[in-house]
C-alpha cells in the first residue's frame, strides 16, 4: 500500500476525512501529464494569533489529511504585504489593511494534497463573516469582514505565487506520511 493509501487508511479508522482520491497511482489527463499534489498558503492573521486560534486552524487542515510542508510565525512587513496584496493597492481601505496585518504576528503555512486550493477555499468560508457558513473557519471564528481570521490562496496559479512570496523553496520540507507508530520510553 502506497502512502497516500496508508494515510488514507489511519484516517478513516479515527474517523476523520482522508484525502479525496482514491488510492493508487497518480491518474494521466489527455495531455500526458501527471495529476501533482497542490499546495497552498494560508495566513493565520493577527487577530487570530492574539486570539489563540492557531492550533484550531491547524487541526482543521490536519483532520481533512492534507500535510503541512511549511510554517513560519512572522511579523509582516510593508514589503511583502505589498506584494502580497498587489491587486488591493488602489481600494480606500488598503492602507487600513496593512495597519491590520503589520499590528501584531502572523502564522504563514504551506499545505498540500490532492484538490487542496479548492477545498481550503471551502473550509476557510466567504471573506465576510456575516456570510461566512458555521463550520468554516471564518463563520466558527471571524468576528468582522476586517478581521477575518485566515488568508487563503484563491487559484493554484496564485498559490504558487503567494508561496514564493512567503517563502523560499528550501524552507518547504518535501516528506512522506508513514504508517509507523511510534512509542517512547524503553
Amino acid at each position: 500500500m502506497g502512502s497516500l493509501g496508508r494515510c488514507l487508511a489511519r484516517s478513516l479508522l479515527r474517523g476523520q476525512p482522508g484525502p479525496r482520491r482514491p488510492p493508487g497511482p497518480p491518474r494521466r489527463h489527455g495531455s500526458g501529464t501527471t495529476e501533482l499534489q497542490e499546495k497552498t498558503l494560508v495566513l493565520v492573521k493577527p487577530d487570530a494569533v492574539q486570539r489563540r486560534l492557531v492550533g484550531d486552524v491547524i487541526k482543521r487542515f490536519e483532520r481533512r489529511g492534507f500535510k503541512l510542508v511549511g510554517m513560519k510565525l512572522l511579523q509582516a512587513n510593508h514589503g511583502i504585504l505589498d506584494k502580497h496584496y498587489h491587486q488591493l493597492r488602489q481600494k480606500p481601505f488598503y492602507p487600513s489593511l496593512l495597519a491590520y496585518m503589520t499590528s501584531g504576528p502572523l502564522v504563514a503555512m504551506v499545505w498540500e494534497g490532492y484538490n487542496v486550493v479548492r477545498s481550503t477555499r471551502a473550509m476557510v468560508g466567504d471573506t465576510n463573516s456575516a456570510e461566512a457558513k458555521p463550520g468554516t473557519i471564518r463563520g466558527d471564528f471571524s468576528m468582522h469582514v476586517s478581521r477575518n481570521v485566515v488568508h487563503a490562496s484563491d487559484s493554484v496559479e496564485m498559490a504558487h505565487k503567494e508561496i514564493g512570496f512567503w517563502f523560499h523553496s528550501d524552507e518547504l520540507v518535501a516528506w512522506e506520511c508513514s504508517d509507523r507508530d511510534y512509542t517512547y520510553g524503553p
